[in-house]
């Protein structure tokens, strides 16, 4: 793909021969320092990382977003029916995705994982390909953890009203809460790991979770003081199952770049961003 232009659409193919959507952006001029890929939150597009992924961009990195199935442009004409799981957006879309990138990379392959992102990168079964992974608010996401009431703003979504308009209309409509629609195998089986006290590495029916040992590669986790769904217990949880290497882990106060809020999403907000992301940067762009 040496001839696409600074920033192209494409599709690439999952590992099962799904078709998703993706974005490549690379640098303007000179080589590329790193080849990033960003893993998304549950529910969210790959246009929210647009922002930063055009500012790693003009640090110098080739960058990679996609939508995993169900969710922008990876999205059948219809969610109702769709069959999809959370643990498929892991073994077949990121898995896919870290083996296009690999491939890509002709440089380090760096990894950047915003909530689910950051979870799924031990359930692959090529995490080893990755050299540095940064974490943006990625946790273990038991309910009980949040601080209140949005534990039980959580618990009512994902027990009540959730899989109430999943049966109702065959999926899960983003209005309810949680931004993009999902697909209702998606939504069912976050909300069963977000009810267990270890998340998803308490469902025995999980084989995928045998690989997080084997990614070794250097790991930093970021918190937001101010993520009420991902406090730094949660995230502390997260990176004590990355145990094949020693995971760091920053937490980061609004006040500390002059913000009032920062949350689980601000992260990538350009307003907030502009004062985190050097960090990032100069972080992935280490040896």
């Amino acid at each position: 793909m040496s001839d696409r232009s600074a920033e192209s659409d494409f599709r690439f193919a999952a590992t099962d021969g799904y078709s998703l959507g993706a974005t490549l952006r690379r640098p303007a001029a000179g080589q590329s320092k790193g080849f990033v890929l960003i893993a998304s939150a549950t529910a969210t597009s790959r246009h929210y990382y647009g922002r930063f992924a055009s500012y790693l961009a003009g640090r110098g990195f080739s960058v990679m977003t996609f939508d995993y199935r169900g969710i922008g442009d990876s999205r059948p004409p219809s969610l109702r029916g769709f069959e999809c799981r959370m643990r498929d957006w892991a073994a077949l879309d990121i898995s896919a995705a870290v083996d296009f990138a690999a491939r890509e990379a002709g440089a380090p392959l760096l990894y950047v994982g915003h909530s689910f992102g950051g979870q799924a990168l031990g359930l692959l079964p090529n995490n080893q390909k990755v050299a540095r992974a940064l974490f943006i608010a990625a946790q273990v996401g038991y309910w009980r953890l949040f601080p209140p009431p949005e534990n039980w703003r959580v618990w009512f979504m994902l027990n009540v009203a959730g899989p109430l308009v999943a049966q109702l209309f065959g999926y899960v409509p983003g209005r309810i809460g949680i931004g993009e629609d999902l697909p209702k195998g998606v939504f069912l089986e976050w909300a069963s790991w977000c009810m267990k006290p270890n998340y998803l590495f308490d469902d025995e029916t999980l084989d995928a979770r045998k690989y997080f040992p084997n990614y070794r590669g250097a790991l930093r986790g970021i918190g937001m003081a101010d993520d009420s769904w991902a406090p730094p217990i949660a995230i502390e949880k997260l990176l004590a199952g990355y145990t094949g290497t020693q995971p760091e882990h920053v937490t980061i106060a609004a006040a500390d770049i002059g913000e009032t809020k920062i949350g689980h999403f601000g992260y990538f907000r350009q307003q907030a961003g502009e004062k985190l992301w050097p960090a990032a940067a100069d972080w992935l762009g280490k040896s």
